[in-house]
């Protein structure tokens, strides 16, 4: 099988994603761990999961996490942490999310957090995630969400694409919404709060290039005052996101 494109531009960079303060903080991880908390559910699946701070949360309350992402690297150093933690019912698994090596209905629970963005089809990775939940169970989504005009849309996508050349889309909520429901999911309650990203930061954990760096501020330099306000671009480059939650169980 050929490597995905996302696992080539991620696996030197794995431990900076387990060491993330983004990634290993926020309200939406809280809401997670409290969807688990006293259901003592057997088994649940961490889809893209990165540097593995869902599957942190999960595993002191659940019977097993299957941590699954793209990147081989990414995978060594979650299951390294989770030694680290303790936590001995990590499973990691390499796999796409359109491609899941799963049997049917196999999961009590779903989770996906900061990851559908660089699926080369959302559309089928969510057909999977249906395919591998049990009748009864529950599943999670959270990502970056585009602004619903076409302007502000634009102008994220592009700073996205410049900082991470393994970026695809991040999809509206409205876009999302249509998505679930095409492949058999019911929406049971969606949220939405802001994010402030750290301009050096943001660029230091995808090591982007002093050129495409440099590309992105000029961009941001000469963005309409829409742009700006929207965003809350500071003198720094550091901005605002949106980040949204899907809570979804099958139809």
């Amino acid at each position: 099988m050929t490597e995905p494109y996302a696992a080539k531009h991620y696996a030197a960079r794995a431990q900076d994603y387990v060491a993330s303060t983004v990634h290993s903080q926020g309200r939406d991880l809280d809401r997670l761990e409290s969807l688990v908390v006293g259901k003592k559910l057997r088994r649940v699946l961490d889809i893209g999961c990165g540097g593995g701070h869902v599957t942190y949360r999960l595993a002191p309350h659940v019977g097993e996490v299957v941590a699954c992402d793209v990147t081989g690297p990414m995978l060594d150093a979650v299951a390294q942490e989770a030694a680290r933690q303790g936590l001995s019912n990590v499973t990691i698994v390499q796999a796409t999310a359109e491609n899941l090596p799963f049997e049917h209905g196999s999961f009590d629970a779903v989770f996906c957090r900061f990851t559908t963005h660089h699926w080369s089809d959302a559309l089928a990775g969510l057909r999977e995630a249906r395919r591998v939940l049990a009748p009864s169970g529950m599943a999670l989504f959270i990502d970056v969400t585009a602004p619903p005009y076409a302007l502000l849309d634009s102008w994220l996508q592009s700073m996205e694409l410049l900082r991470d050349i393994s970026h695809v889309r991040d999809y509206t909520v409205a876009e999302w919404t249509t998505m679930v429901g095409q492949v058999g999911f019911v929406l049971q309650s969606a949220g939405t709060h802001r994010l402030r990203m750290d301009f050096e930061s943001w660029v230091a954990r995808t090591k982007t290039p002093f050129e495409r760096v440099a590309a992105i501020r000029s961009l941001q330099q000469a963005a309409p005052d829409e742009v700006t306000r929207h965003f809350g671009i500071e003198a720094d480059g550091s901005f605002i996101i949106d980040v949204s939650s899907f809570q979804v169980a099958p139809l």
